[in-house]
């Protein structure tokens, strides 16, 4: 058995150093929001986006000026999104139900399942408008119940993107801010004096904004700790070089440090791959970014046979998977590491990221290993609750708590226990002693 890399990316010690640049940059920043609040916020945008206004929250009547200059051709294409994306979260919500139990005769034990009170949702739109994640955090905050979503994106060509603002504004926000970057999610989780904190921040963004919500993490929640895009083709024989190609291509274009892998049991396909991406970043009008993301995180990997495929795909925790072989299903079934998965020739990462109706806000850098990506589930908080409702249950179930309490030598704690079995047991326990 034997895994060969036809091509590497950078070394990992080159991208932990670029990282460290970031993180400094960002603590300054938080640091400045806390300390000057909407003064901060103001000089950051006009520094970055070239752009201020007394107010970033939009109106209702701009809100609507900006929807009305969305195509009737694009708001039928957010809509149909949308509804793609809210049937999925619906579902999804469906699946998740309070219970009660009774354990033992008068000992009943439940959980409720709470929205989040308050939700700050990131939108990019930097080099790409990403309309997109709009849906995939307003919309299924919304279907979750979170009663306050807030949502932000920065300004492209010195506006607000009329076709980002009709999203929002569909999708349930209920408060729309024309704010980006670092300012943004910063503002968002540390508050000024015209935004209120929110208790929790979701959305894709650029390196700033994934550090920013890291730094973060702790004073709000945050979905999931963010990196740069990746993706993963899984390929065999049964596919063609230009479309495995194409797909690595479809996400390098996101940004300049864009990990792209070819995992195949197939040199013929390696080798034609490699040479068709060649091609095609001739043609590619993002190449540009496409080519030197390629260049530097781009890998293609040799296997001899699907089981090490397998492993090496577990062990990346590639963010999107794309599996395009004559064993799909066995991927599914035993891949455990991974963002989300896309089954078949016919299936894109592209589709997933912009209409099909899964989320795109996705693990990055091994996080698929403790957790999957942003759902409904992620708004919501699963809080337990315990009830006992008869004498006997009440001193029976104090016995064994005053008895492990004491193990533990805390005697406060038996206590708790020791004076219910008095009351609702009839027993005399010497205080400060183990219930027998």
């Amino acid at each position: 058995m034997t895994i060969t890399h036809l091509k590497t990316g950078k070394p990992d010690a080159d991208r932990a150093s670029d990282d460290a640049a970031v993180r400094s940059v960002v603590e300054a920043t938080l640091a400045d929001i806390a300390a000057r609040g909407d003064a901060a916020v103001r000089d950051l945008s006009q520094k970055f986006d070239g752009y201020s206004r007394p107010s970033f929250l939009l109106s209702a009547s701009e809100i609507q000026a900006a929807m009305q200059k969305v195509s009737t051709r694009d708001m039928d294409d957010i809509r149909f999104a949308q509804d793609q994306i809210r049937r999925f979260a619906q579902a999804q919500r469906a699946s998740i139900t309070d219970i009660e139990v009774e354990t033992l005769p008068g000992v009943i034990l439940g959980h409720r399942t709470i929205p989040v009170q308050s939700v700050g949702c990131y939108v990019p739109g930097g080099k790409f408008p990403m309309v997109a994640s709009a849906h995939m955090s307003v919309l299924t905050a919304s279907v979750a119940g979170v009663p306050r979503i807030v949502a932000s994106a920065p300004p492209v060509k010195g506006e607000p993107h009329p076709a980002i603002v009709a999203a929002m504004q569909l999708g349930g926000a209920h408060e729309i801010y024309v704010l980006g970057g670092m300012q943004a999610v910063g503002a968002m989780a540390i508050g000024t004096e015209t935004i209120k904190p929110v208790d929790m921040l979701v959305g894709p963004g650029n390196a700033y904004v994934a550090e920013a919500k890291r730094q973060l993490y702790g004073r709000v929640g945050i979905d999931l700790f963010a990196g740069p895009t990746e993706t993963m083709v899984i390929a065999d024989d049964t596919v063609d070089a230009e479309l495995c190609a194409t797909d690595l291509l479809g996400q390098a274009e996101h940004g300049y440090n864009s990990p792209a892998v070819l995992l195949t049991v197939s040199r013929k396909l390696a080798e034609a791959t490699l040479a068709e991406i060649d091609r095609l970043l001739t043609i590619l009008p993002t190449a540009t970014t496409a080519a030197v993301s390629w260049r530097d995180y781009g890998e293609v990997i040799l296997c001899d046979t699907h089981d090490e495929m397998l492993k090496v795909a577990n062990d990346i925790a590639s963010e999107h998977v794309q599996v395009m072989t004559d064993r799909d299903d066995w991927y599914l079934e035993n891949m455990h590491s991974y963002g989300a998965l896309f089954l078949g020739p016919r299936t894109n990462v592209a589709n997933g990221d912009k209409v099909i109706g899964t989320n795109h806000t996705l693990p990055t850098r091994k996080a698929g290993r403790y957790t999957g990506g942003l759902w409904v589930g992620k708004f919501l908080k699963t809080h337990s609750y315990q009830r006992i409702t008869t004498d006997a249950a009440a001193a029976a179930i104090g016995e064994y708590g005053s008895r492990l309490c004491m193990l533990e030598g805390f005697v406060g704690h038996a206590e708790q226990c020791n004076i219910r079995v008095r009351r609702y047991g009839g027993r005399n326990v010497e205080y400060g002693t183990a219930a027998e």
